[in-house]
């Protein structure tokens, strides 16, 4: 045999002992045997280089570093999950999906929800190609050199895959694993680690992936995106991710009711704490992926997927003290300042208390004993108060009236729960909440700069809005605390290379109050560019898709302002991009515009995506279910019968792929 057939050989041979153990569990060589064959395996590749191969197992040990983790926008985006905490709220997700299906035969997945750091890996002809954390959902960090250290993550793939796919999961720490590190870290006098979640998330950032290798942490996967994958049912979804050699759960369930869901939910809140790693809930998925499409999303999450949070952990402890927070848009939160107490693996100091009806509904008062929990094991808030150990002379809590930050009085209006400073220019939080916000990552994704470096170029009178920060030098940010020369550097480069940002996201970046992502996308695909949208009335406005009167408003009186005006001009000035790219405005058209177009079945010239974004790029709207307002169904291959009849019975035209199509020529 020659040195690159034995090459070869171990490689087969070593792959398989990883998949047998790590995803398997079932190991059939000793510990001793296999380093014995890793070690002959290093020794051939390293007379031989002329033989490398990305994938083979001797490249598991880590050793390269990242010094800075490249951005990456995700080919397909990764959603959010809603939730839901009671039968109640599964059979009214249940309806919502009848109302679109129709009386179509729906079956569901149950998994098990894992608490760990998401990530997408994307394979390409068989191979690990790149691994990217959720980050935002759109775009994410490339950890690949760090994911590849994780044994039961397979750098080739066996049998009949498809030639590009992307997988989700969930990359987390066992319980064992975890109680070994922190066992090693006493022992060595350093700090334990709080929870599990949280170490495997801070170790896909570790620069050094040799220190990433010595981390016990594991990779479940359980969801595929891609196109022409083969794969009908997420059911068979699960089926040929593990035929491919990855590890995915075996407890899952598929049911046909409700009931069986809740079945499957209410063993799992029992025996949860018999698993291996953190759960936190239950995922219950549409298993037809024909029928996921027909249903769609969001501008959030999937409408074909639900969690199911398992009751959240409560403790009690004592509230020493409310405060008060002004955001960005003058809103006032009150916040809890609590004893420190340990919460689902997390110390907690603070909770929200949302509004001053909250404080009065549960009649909260400072050193109160108070129960507290994590909302969706998240985020933590008060449930209620325990009157037994309420202390002699406690006094109900009076609302503040005026601005903690800058004295002016409160405003409530009819109908808003919040409390708000109206000194909008003038009150500090503010000032910098909405820089804080300009530079955010889902915004313009400044480099280079933090909260805290906000907070310190204001204080020092460097900037008092947004478009200042395009006017900073090298100089003006060298002298300032914890900033040396070539950090100062990257904040000023950081700033310049954010004029290439899409107008879309500066919308968005300009913090008009109602003005999310999504519907900053909408208004910048409505009126292609800034000087438009400044120009149009409410009217105008509200029949854009999905924009309301409060919308309409909120951006007209953010315009209506001469200096939120100036501002904007001052951006132009400096080069931020505030109408859509030629590209983006290429192939749009106003030939559906005022038209809802719902789109059914499976299509051969163009893909369900693709047609939805047809529909958009020519003023259309995508609907999810069929109503007197629908303009026209497009029909494809196994459309359900009931959304044909249900056309039938409003007389919404129904046409072919190759008519739409031709209705944009």
């Amino acid at each position: 045999m020659t040195d690159q057939q034995q090459i070869e050989t171990l490689r087969k041979e070593l792959r398989q002992h990883n998949h047998n153990y790590y995803v398997l569990d079932t190991p059939t060589v000793s510990d001793y045997e296999f380093d014995l064959l890793l070690k002959k395996l290093q020794e051939l590749e390293q007379k031989h280089p002329e033989f490398h191969d990305p994938t083979s197992p001797t490249l598991r040990v880590g050793g390269a570093v990242t010094k800075n983790f490249e951005t990456v926008v995700h080919d397909h985006r990764m959603y959010s999950l809603d939730n839901s905490y009671s039968k109640e709220d599964l059979e009214d997700w249940e309806k919502r999906i009848a109302r679109v299906l129709g009386d179509a035969e729906v079956t569901f997945t149950c998994e098990l929800k894992y608490d760990g750091a998401s990530i997408s890996l994307t394979y390409e002809n068989g191979q690990l190609a790149r691994a990217v954390t959720r980050g935002d959902g759109t775009q994410g960090d490339n950890v690949t050199t760090n994911i590849k250290t994780i044994k039961s993550v397979p750098l080739q793939l066996k049998g009949d895959y498809p030639p590009k796919f992307d997988i989700r999961g969930e990359i987390v720490l066992p319980f064992e694993g975890f109680a070994l590190m922190n066992k090693e870290r006493i022992a060595n006098g350093e700090e334990p680690y709080m929870n599990p979640r949280n170490t495997a998330s801070g170790s896909l950032k570790l620069q050094d992936s040799a220190l990433v290798a010595q981390r016990p942490l594991d990779c479940l996967l359980y969801g595929i995106v891609g196109e022409k994958t083969g794969i009908e049912s997420q059911w068979q979804m699960l089926e040929k991710a593990r035929d491919w050699g990855f590890k995915v759960p075996t407890v899952a369930k598929l049911c046909k009711t409700v009931e069986e869901v809740l079945e499957f939910v209410e063993y799992w809140d029992l025996h949860r704490h018999d698993l291996p790693y953190e759960t936190d809930g239950v995922v219950i998925k549409v298993n037809n992926l024909q029928q996921q499409d027909e249903l769609g999303f969001t501008s959030k999450s999937p409408r074909w997927a639900m969690a199911y949070k398992f009751k959240a952990e409560q403790v009690s402890t004592v509230l020493n003290e409310i405060t008060y927070q002004v955001g960005r848009t003058g809103a006032i939160t009150p916040v809890a300042n609590l004893q420190p107490v340990l919460l689902a693996g997390t110390t907690v100091k603070r909770a929200s208390l949302h509004n001053a009806d909250q404080i009065a509904k549960l009649d909260i008062r400072e050193k109160d004993t108070v129960f507290v929990e994590k909302g969706g094991e998240i985020i933590p808030k008060i449930i209620k108060v325990d009157l037994g150990k309420r202390p002699a002379g406690s006094v109900p809590t009076n609302y503040i009236d005026h601005c903690p930050e800058c004295g002016t009085p409160l405003t409530r209006t009819e109908g808003d729960a919040k409390h708000y400073c109206t000194n909008y220019y003038g009150c500090p939080p503010q000032i910098t909440g909405r820089i804080q916000h300009y530079i955010s990552r889902k915004a313009m994704d400044i480099e280079g700069m933090g909260s805290e470096t906000v907070e310190l170029l204001f204080k020092e009178g460097l900037i008092t809005n947004y478009a200042d920060l395009y006017t900073l030098t090298k100089e003006q940010v060298m002298p300032l605390e914890r900033m040396a020369e070539k950090s100062a550097e990257n904040l000023v480069k950081g700033v310049a290379a954010s004029v290439q940002i899409p107008f879309e996201r500066v919308l968005f970046a300009l913090g008009i109050r109602f003005v999310g992502e999504t519907v900053a996308k909408k208004l910048a695909r409505a009126y292609k560019n800034i000087d438009m949208l400044m120009n149009a009335s409410e009217e105008e406005l509200v029949a854009v898709d999905e924009i309301g009167e409060r919308i309409a408003r909120s951006v007209v009186e953010f315009f209506r302002n001469q200096t939120n005006v100036e501002t904007v001009e001052r951006l132009k000035e400096y080069g931020v991009q505030f109408s859509l790219s030629e590209a983006q405005l290429e192939n749009q058209t106003d030939t559906l515009k005022g038209l809802t177009v719902v789109v059914s079945g499976v299509f051969e010239t163009v893909g369900r995506s693709e047609l939805k974004k047809l529909i958009e790029d020519n003023g259309g709207k995508v609907g999810a279910s069929i109503s007197s307002k629908t303009a026209y169904l497009v029909a494809g291959d196994k459309m359900g019968p009931s959304k044909r009849s249900k056309a039938e019975g409003l007389g919404v035209p129904i046409i072919s792929e190759q008519e739409f199509l031709g209705l944009l020529q």
